[in-house]
């Protein structure tokens, strides 16, 4: 007997209050939009700016134990992980601890470092400090940007992707979806001020292919029933379709979130961020994939007369003939 989340044949109708769907989305990213505005982002070190010491040990290293050594300095912002890497010996056991630039500093100052160095050698005394690297405000200006950057072009490479694959309907529909997940990602790290680093952007850049990928799926359905069912209305098309792939939609996205939560309570403080961010991610893109890319779909309509074959060649054929 096979597991099935959602029953065979269901029939509901998505899009009966299409555009209580839409506010709700357009609430919310207005409230995104205003919780980043009058608050902004609780950047993390890559962001901030800040130094990484490099440290070594023949003891395991205890994150617990080198995060209660340094809690007295207060320091603000600390991160400590583990490095792993197999051409380390059996005794080697190395870390890097990230601490927030100092207010009217560029980088921790030198007294701060010794003040490090003392209260880590208490913990484990015979840890050496291999490297220290300071990161200024200039460089994680330049990571900031560089980041939005790469969302951006991401977002375009998407829009360009599904206009030639599909119709500029298609694409605006997907693209309004994308914006809508980065949004209000975006917007739940500003509102509840979680750390926001280098590892939130490679979660974005993660959520656009998760939602882009059910959004394609569901369009592809679109398409063929486009052409199977040519003289129904596409708000009755677009249900059919998302009806057929909704099996397979939560089957995907219950499975992704089952094992992300292992992970966000089992996987510790290091990637706790960004595994919350995927989570969140994962819910949003579901539901935009459904909710917003096939209702923007929806609103902007589709050429009925004609529509592109599925053979690759590029031929277009009449699907009202």
């Amino acid at each position: 007997m096979r597991l099935k989340l959602v029953k065979e044949n269901t029939n509901f109708d998505f899009f009966s209050r299409w555009k209580l769907w839409l506010g709700i989305s357009m609430l919310m990213m207005v409230v995104g939009f205003a919780s980043y505005a009058f608050q902004g982002l609780n950047f993390g070190i890559d962001f901030r700016g800040g130094t990484t010491i490099r440290t070594e040990s023949t003891q395991p290293v205890d994150i617990g134990l080198y995060r209660a050594s340094l809690e007295a300095l207060e320091l603000g912002d600390v991160s400590i992980t583990e490095v792993f890497d197999p051409t380390f010996d059996a005794d080697q056991n190395v870390s890097m601890i990230r601490i927030q630039a100092q207010e009217g500093q560029e980088a921790v100052a030198v007294d701060t470092i010794e003040r490090v160095e003392v209260a880590m050698q208490k913990a484990v005394p015979d840890i050496k400090f291999v490297s220290v690297e300071s990161v200024g405000p200039k460089v994680s200006g330049e990571l900031i940007q560089t980041a939005a950057i790469a969302v951006v072009l991401a977002i375009g490479a998407v829009l360009v992707y599904i206009w030639l694959r599909f119709e500029w309907q298609f694409a605006l529909g997907a693209v309004a979806a994308l914006v809508h997940d980065v949004v209000l990602t975006i917007g739940i790290f500003s509102e509840l001020q979680i750390e926001f680093d280098l590892a939130i952007i490679a979660a974005l850049l993660t959520i656009v292919g998760y939602s882009l990928n059910d959004t394609v799926v569901v369009f592809d359905r679109v398409r063929e029933n486009l052409r199977k069912y040519k003289k129904k209305p596409l708000a009755e098309v677009l249900n059919i379709s998302i009806n057929e792939t909704l099996s397979r939609t939560v089957m995907t996205s219950v499975t992704t979130l089952l094992a992300l939560i292992s992970l966000y309570v089992l996987g510790g403080d290091v990637i706790r961020g960004f595994v919350f961010a995927m989570i969140w991610g994962v819910i949003v893109g579901t539901y935009s994939s459904v909710f917003v890319a096939s209702t923007i779909l929806l609103y902007l309509g589709v050429k009925r007369d004609w529509t592109k074959t599925n053979d690759g060649g590029g031929q277009y054929a009449n699907i009202d003939a």
